[in-house]
């Protein structure tokens, strides 16, 4: 008998354990009503909890209203947001998948439109109103965007109760663990940035300054959820071109949030300054594995890889060679949601139809 592939070989978090490294990475759908999730949700998560994969993490989900990324994104501010997730949780749990709801707080990136409406900020000839944003301090995610308000210091310890508030509500919906969404130029991401956080006081000036923040997060989800749940980060680890976040302060930064008690760092990057979108840039595949590799072998906290993970033999020689221990991806699921049942193919293991739901895998042994 042929030894599993590493990408196929269980990883474990505080008890909970994912069958193979592959994990969904979240992806806004911009759908929700009034913050809840709905039938579309259902459907585009169903399509995952079949396909094999080991993981998922559902999209950017506001702790506050204000917080929301779009007026289409989903919450958790609310009890009654709580029952459209656990439709959702119900199709992974029944597949023996892990899920985990990523929570967060667009900062000064709040109030946009959604994508294919430009994606820009809302004004008033929106179809829906713009909000107040709030940031570290008063700059703008971009040139013409509306200007933040810059918290003041009385207000962190309320921002750090809403990620808890909305990781025990989280839970109520059947997740298993939370990621805290601290990259891409939403609002932990722009309390991490130099170029974002101009504050001279406790939240900002140097780097313990600058994490303060995001780490008074992390320590309060941390103990607002059973010792037996993970806790994951997202970060972006450098900032975009023309920004000044970098991996040292981000390796720095992983130290801390084990300390805390986070268990992952899912490692992606940019999105400070706003700027040129990631597909016109042409990156290399796997560009932001040296972030989750530095990350793990330096702090010992466990990562995920993600960024432009396409081919079977590359994500599976990053778990094998210990760069990272998780592999995400978006848009290859987009394009392929059978990408999992593809890979145990191609990396020769046995009886790859096993990764899928019992009646998939019937039909598909007495096909081949």
């Amino acid at each position: 008998m042929s030894a599993r592939p590493p990408l196929f070989t269980p990883f474990s978090l505080r008890g909970v354990t994912f069958p193979n490294r592959i994990v969904l990475a979240p992806m806004c759908q911009y759908q929700a009503d009034d913050g809840a999730p709905n039938d579309w949700h259902v459907t585009h998560h169903g399509r995952y909890a079949s396909s094999g994969i080991g993981g998922a993490i559902a999209e950017a989900t506001g702790v506050t209203a204000e917080g929301r990324i779009s007026p289409g994104c989903t919450g958790i501010y609310r009890d009654d947001h709580v029952a459209g997730w656990k439709r959702v949780t119900d199709l992974y749990r029944r597949q023996g998948i892990p899920s985990f709801l990523q929570i967060g707080h667009a900062g000064p990136k709040a109030s946009t439109k959604r994508p294919w409406d430009g994606a820009g900020p809302l004004d008033d000839g929106s179809d829906e109103p713009p909000w107040q944003t709030v940031a570290p301090s008063a700059v703008p995610a971009r040139e013409g965007w509306h200007t933040p308000r810059a918290l003041d210091q009385s207000e962190m310890p309320g921002i750090a109760a809403a990620f808890a508030e909305g990781a025990k509500r989280a839970l109520a919906a059947g997740f298993d663990g939370v990621e805290i969404h601290g990259a891409h130029g939403y609002l932990l991401h722009s309390f991490m940035s130099p170029w974002s956080n101009r504050r001279t006081d406790l939240y900002g000036g140097d780097l313990a300054g600058r994490m303060r923040l995001p780490i008074e997060v992390a320590r309060a989800v941390r103990a607002a959820v059973p010792e037996g749940t993970p806790v994951l980060y997202r970060a972006s680890c450098v900032d975009s071109a023309g920004g000044s976040l970098t991996l040292d302060d981000t390796v720095a930064l992983a130290a801390e949030l084990r300390a805390v008690g986070v268990d992952l760092m899912d490692c992606s990057g940019g999105g400070i300054p706003t700027g040129q979108r990631l597909a016109a840039q042409k990156p290399e595949p796997g560009f932001q594995v040296p972030y989750a590799e530095r990350i793990r072998h330096e702090t010992g906290l466990p990562t995920m890889a993600v960024g432009m993970i396409t081919d079977p033999a590359h994500a599976n020689a990053i778990v094998a060679e210990g760069r990272a221990d998780l592999i995400s991806m978006a848009r290859q699921f987009l394009r392929e949601p059978a990408w999992p049942y593809r890979a145990a193919q191609e990396l020769g293991m046995e009886d790859p139809a096993s990764i899928l739901p019992k009646l998939y895998a019937f039909y598909l042994r007495i096909a081949a």
